[in-house]
């Protein structure tokens, strides 16, 4: 049915920064016809629909703005015919780009349309909307991947206003922006993929209860949108020199502690009073940083330098710290008034820095810049500076830094938990009392059991006023919690008076949940705090379990992870990013494939990327983003992903669709071919996180050899394609490419490849066991030189690097699979996977343990605890240990080839893309070489099952018919 509505919108900015819009419209059902109804939705950025109250789905998924999404709902069940209805609609509109969003501007498109093919309802000026008043815009960024923290006032809104029957009268009318098809939204597209699953969960415990105190005085300042002006239309790393000024106001004298809880950046060097505060002077784990100071009675000067280079946050998070009586607050330092108490002097210089193509440094010798802060002594000073200063806007200064409220501690009393309290872990129609002390605020940490990510709701009773801090953080042992530093994942709720229940409209993914009440006047009780798990709607039907309960610990994490980090795309990390990386779905697709067997998600996955053409040819890392940043390595894994969905599915149209997408940025990749025939690019040259030789300009090794192979493939999708001529042009490009990589990339000597060629000519020292594993695992190390790299699989030179993370482990249990080395993929899963288990790990991993040097706190094991590139194990104990593998596309034939390697027993299943599942079961006697093994398949399936080498055995085979 074609689009009669029209996009609308508010009075006032047209992209306004962080802004929660409502929209209601209230119209007439027929008694008739009305039984078949949908209802299709977009808006820009996110919305949350209702239908006569009742929260009918979230959206849309991530698109580019030319090919908008829509979602389409059927609604006829919850319409009311021959009665008044109210379709609602909460739009969060973000006003910056980030890692998963390219601004566009504030809009919300419906349409209601019945089975007889009338419209019912459509977006237009008869609708009504209002600013959600309650919710504080002025939130910091979560992170530079993410859009805003949630602030929320319950005081100064009604929660019902999406029911029928609300009073919206005080709202004003829709303001029509104009009909499908116009900027930004120049395409419209229909959701591709099934819409995600809300799954109730509940906490398992509550794990500590404190009684605490924290900074008297915070904020957070967006210095990124005030020194790069412009920012908010990308989310690219930028650098810049200048300063942020305020006065901390002191009710009287005394000792004062601040900190500065950011993510090493923005604090280059301050000044308090005048008095240049030297780094020796700082404590605290970075990037944690503290400085005591004397406070005078009234004004006193804090001048931060927050010049910063090669940055995408640009947050200055400030808290201030003085003991009872003295009172503390923000004042404006300069002459005259101004709407926040900041003020900044510069930018003196700023650039926007690109991995991909030539940037510009910005000049910190400048003596304008380097001169202010040895310059002003005191507020009377900034006036020589007035040239360059201006106030800071309100908008860019939060009222309160909540993180850095729930992460830093003067105080904290540990308390036990009561059972009474206890009691708030499940709604059962009774309350969690939380104690309130005086002068003090109050702590309960709930523990979730194991990582999740979606939409947190809570029940409670409170006094108005009562604020209530929500933060979500993924580790804990013993005493020490893993801070999230880079992100922000905290809810302000402010309550109103009396029993309430709120429910967060953000995603977030978390395992502990610390709440921190704040100016109770009196207990607050708990009615319930609840999660709703939400990703791509999978059936678990992969499975596996052997006779070593570590191995089983190992899988169930990986599904979990995979599950966790499959949105309406596959997605890095449900809880600092939830952006699209390219590279990272790769791998995560084959895991997929042998958990769940869904494809719709990779092809989606597949089909975004090249939308980012118009941002690099080379395409980009991560889509759709504000971000243009270019990881070539990323770009191959893409293309060969493409060819392994056709294997996958047999799906030759799809298969040709992506030719010409990959045809496209190869032909651009071969331009930066050297005169030695080798890849020669300026990017970000990334395979894994270790101190590799991986420059961002000159010949790297790693990526001249997935070129190499991403080449070949492209030859096996122009033969899909139809394209002769193409399939001979790759297939020679490849040759080439190896050739050169053997002629100039070998050292003799070492008898290794070398990681790189840097941009001078300089032949690295480095030798790495990454380099040596992509060169086996491609095909390009031949005759002898694969014999030797392929001995370094079973035993890697302890000189040479060694593997830094899960991600890269794929890739080397890919090559050992390749060569024989199923029982060196096991013993590498069970020591470093089983790592993460020792540590009580639900999830899987981003990095491995201490990967870096001068890490500087070793408690940190890892930055990201749930990460679905270093979910392997669930695709190669499926497909190793069981031995079950596709030898045809589309699964027509199938080898089933299992691989005891000391295991007594195992058995699982393996989805099969045309439906159904491959079951494999068997038991090992090592000594007497002996297997018995029963598989079942469907029928129409080719199946050769070979036993593990010098093994004899008996084979009971079941072949399931399929329903037509």
């Amino acid at each position: 049915m074609s689009w009669q509505a029209l996009w609308i919108w508010g009075d006032g900015e047209a992209s306004p920064r962080n802004a929660w819009r409502c929209f209601r419209r209230t119209f007439d059902v027929p008694k008739e016809g009305a039984e078949s109804a949908s209802l299709r939705i977009s808006a820009d950025s996110r919305y949350v629909l209702y239908v006569n109250g009742t929260q009918v789905g979230r959206g849309p998924v991530r698109s580019w703005p030319f090919e908008q999404s829509f979602d389409t709902y059927e609604v006829g069940h919850l319409l009311r015919p021959g009665q008044p209805n109210t379709i609602a609609a909460l739009v969060l509109h973000f006003g910056v780009s980030t890692f998963y969003y390219l601004r566009g501007r504030g809009g919300l498109l419906a349409q209601l349309d019945y089975g007889t093919g009338e419209v019912g309802a459509k977006t237009d000026a008869s609708w009504r909307t209002s600013i959600h008043r309650g919710q504080r815009p002025r939130s910091p960024r979560m992170s530079c991947q993410q859009a805003f923290a949630e602030y929320v006032d319950a005081r100064d809104w009604d929660g019902d206003w999406m029911n029928p029957g609300y009073d919206d009268s005080d709202w004003t009318g829709a303001a029509e922006l104009g009909a499908v098809g116009m900027a930004p939204w120049t395409s419209m597209k229909p959701r591709d993929i099934p819409l995600l699953t809300e799954e109730t969960v509940y906490p398992v415990r509550i794990e500590s209860l404190a009684r605490i105190r924290s900074f008297k005085l915070t904020t957070v300042v967006d210095v990124r949108a005030v020194m790069s002006p412009g920012s908010e239309e990308h989310a690219d790393i930028v650098q810049f020199t200048g300063y942020v000024a305020t006065t901390i106001r002191a009710s009287r004298a005394g000792r004062a502690t601040l900190g500065f809880l950011a993510w090493g950046e923005c604090l280059k060097r301050f000044s308090w009073n005048g008095e240049i505060v030297g780094s020796e002077r700082f404590y605290g784990v970075v990037p944690e940083r503290y400085v005591d100071v004397e406070l005078r009675e009234g004004d006193n000067l804090l001048l931060i330098d927050i010049s910063t280079a090669r940055v995408h946050h640009g947050k200055l998070n400030i808290g201030v710290y003085a003991d009872d009586p003295i009172e503390l607050s923000f004042a404006y330092p300069g002459a005259g008034e101004a709407e926040s108490p900041f003020l900044a002097i510069g930018p003196f210089d700023t650039s926007v820095i690109y991995d991909h193509k030539p940037s510009r440094e910005v000049n910190w010798e400048d003596q304008a810049y380097k001169s202010v802060l040895g310059d002003v002594k005191g507020a009377e000073d900034l006036g020589r500076h007035a040239d360059a200063s201006k106030p800071i806007p309100l908008k860019y200064v939060s009222e309160a830094d909540v993180f850095g409220l729930c992460v830093w501690r003067k105080e904290n009393a540990k308390l036990a938990v009561p059972a009474q309290l206890q009691i708030a872990v499940i709604p059962n129609g009774e309350a969690g009392v939380v104690p309130v002390f005086d002068g003090f605020d109050t702590e309960v940490l709930f523990d979730m059991g194991k990582e999740y990510s979606g939409y947190l709701s809570f029940e409670i009773e409170a006094e108005a006023g009562t604020v209530l801090d929500w933060y979500g953080f993924e580790y804990m042992s013993g005493d020490y919690r893993q801070q999230t530093y880079g992100l922000d994942n905290t809810i302000r709720y402010v309550a109103k008076s009396g029993r309430q229940a709120y429910a967060t409209p953000v995603r977030r993914g978390l395992r502990y949940l610390a709440l921190n009440v704040r100016g109770a006047a009196a207990p607050v009780k708990i009615y319930g705090v609840t999660f709703s798990q939400s990703n791509y709607p999978v059936a678990e039907v992969g499975r596996f379990e052997c006779s070593d309960p570590l191995l089983n610990d190992i899988w169930e994490i990986s599904r979990h992870t995979t599950k966790l980090c499959m949105e309406d795309t596959f997605v890095d990390c449900p809880a600092y990013e939830q952006t699209f990386w390219v590279g990272d779905s790769r791998n995560e697709a084959l895991v997929s494939n042998y958990l769940y067997g869904v494809q719709d998600i990779l092809k989606r996955c597949l089909r975004l990327v090249p939308g980012s053409k118009d941002q690099s040819p080379l395409y980009v890392d991560q889509v759709p983003s504000g971000w243009s940043s270019v990881i070539p390595n990323w770009t191959f894994f893409w293309a060969i992903a493409c060819k392994e969905y056709y294997d996958q599915t047999e799906d030759r149209a799809f298969a040709g669709e992506m030719y010409a997408h990959i045809r496209f940025t190869l032909e651009h990749y071969l331009q930066k071919i050297d005169d030695n025939g080798l890849f020669n690019v300026k990017g970000w040259n990334l395979l894994d996180w270790s101190p590799i030789d991986q420059p961002n300009e000159g010949v790297v090794t790693h990526q001249n050899l997935f070129l190499a192979r991403t080449l070949r493939v492209a030859s096996e999708m122009a033969e899909l394609a139809g394209d002769a001529e193409g399939a001979v042009q790759f297939a020679d490009a490849s040759d080439r490419l190896a050739a050169a990589i053997n002629e100039h990339l070998w050292c003799e000597e070492e008898q290794a490849y070398i990681d790189c060629i840097h941009a001078d000519g300089r032949r690295s020292d480095v030798r790495s066991m990454q380099t040596q594993v992509v060169a086996s695992l491609t095909g390009v190390a031949q005759g002898e030189r694969k014999r030797v790299v392929d001995a370094y699989l079973f035993s890697a030179p302890p000189h040479f690097v060694q593997i830094g993370s899960p991600f890269m482990s794929f890739f080397y249990y890919e090559a050992l699979a390749k060569v024989g080395g199923a029982g060196v993929i096991l013993d590498d899963i069970r020591r470093n996977y089983g790592n993460m288990i020792r540590h009580g790990a639900t999830t899987c991993w981003e990095q491995y343990p201490n990967f870096l040097e001068n890490r500087a706190n070793p408690d940190e094991l890892t930055r990201s605890h749930c990460h679905a590139w270093s979910a392997a194990p669930a695709y190669f104990l499926g497909r190793e240990t069981l031995g079950v593998r596709s030898l045809a596309p589309g699964w027509r034939e199938v080898e089933i080839a299992p691989a005891p390697c000391g295991l007594s027993w195992a058995r699982g299943s393996v989805p099969h893309p045309a439906g159904g599942r491959i079951d494999v079961s068997w038991t090992a006697d090592e000594a007497a070489k002996r297997i018995e093994l029963s598989v079942s398949y469907p029928a129409d399936v080719t199946v050769r099952i070979a036993l593990p080498e010098g093994f004899s055995g008996e084979i009971k085979e079941t072949k399931l018919e399929r329903l037509n």
